[in-house]
């Protein structure tokens, strides 16, 4: 394997046993626990999708007239992974983006959609981060995570933007939370059987074929610039950390401490 990415790896290391084995997980005993928990991880899945498409923006042509834009097997990674996280199918076989998949998992087993709602619907109104946080009353610790996210995007440096993706966002839902998730969805089938096959399909795809191709992305984007691996290692490292602190905040809301 790339030498950088394993460098990368070996720092990050700290960081994702630390959010793999997160207090958080420990304290979803319940279906109204794992509804606070998707209320604020519905923001990491929308800018999620965001990040996604800031790089297909950067790495390939999306206006027209149109021009062959950068190198060709970059632009074959980043359009084979939004084909999947933008239309993949959901359980009944129907095309969907993993968001919307999420929306639909949150409407079932009854978490609070009207917070995502109004900040997307306000956000497109008004094309403030700011004033949809405001408007919708976003948990502060999930405003923190999109402004980071939309840092990362508004900086226009695809080889920081792929890593943010690669390393700060793929092969972070430990099997502790598949677990809790299987264990909820016994008692409670008819509410948490699409949130199930959310976390399924996401560890299938994006575990295994998504992060292979984000892997080899990145590592096309870096090259042999040191100086792009190292600003991609301190992306990366601030990104997980977004993520800790997200979390930080879910646990506070479930248990009520600060």
């Amino acid at each position: 394997m790339n030498q950088h990415i394993v460098r990368i790896q070996k720092v990050i290391e700290p960081l994702r046993q630390e959010i793999i084995n997160h207090k958080v997980y420990s304290v979803i005993n319940s279906l109204d626990d794992l509804k606070v928990f998707m209320q604020y991880h519905v923001y990491a899945v929308w800018d999620f999708m965001s990040l996604l498409k800031s790089l297909q923006i950067g790495l390939t042509c999306t206006t027209t007239p149109w021009f062959p834009v950068g190198n060709a097997n970059t632009r074959y990674l980043i359009n084979e992974i939004v084909a999947g996280e933008e239309s993949d199918a959901d359980g009944a076989g129907i095309r969907k983006s993993h968001y919307e998949m999420y929306l639909e998992a949150m409407a079932q087993c009854g978490a609070d959609t009207t917070a995502i709602h109004k900040f997307i619907d306000t956000l497109k109104k008004t094309g403030s981060l700011a004033t949809a946080y405001e408007t919708a009353g976003v948990p502060q610790e999930a405003c923190e995570f999109v402004d980071f996210t939309f840092k990362v995007i508004d900086g226009k440096q695809s080889h920081l933007q792929s890593a943010a993706f690669t390393f700060g966002r793929e092969d972070l839902i430990p099997n502790m939370f598949i677990s809790i998730v299987g264990d909820l969805n016994k008692k409670f089938p008819d509410q948490l059987s699409l949130i199930k096959y959310y976390l399924d399909r996401h560890i299938e795809v994006d575990g295994d074929h998504h992060s292979h191709l984000a892997l080899e992305m990145t590592a096309e984007l870096c090259g042999d610039d040191e100086a792009a691996w190292k600003a991609a290692e301190e992306v990366t490292v601030a990104s997980l950390q977004q993520r800790i602190n997200l979390w930080n905040g879910v646990y506070k809301e479930i248990t009520g401490t600060e």
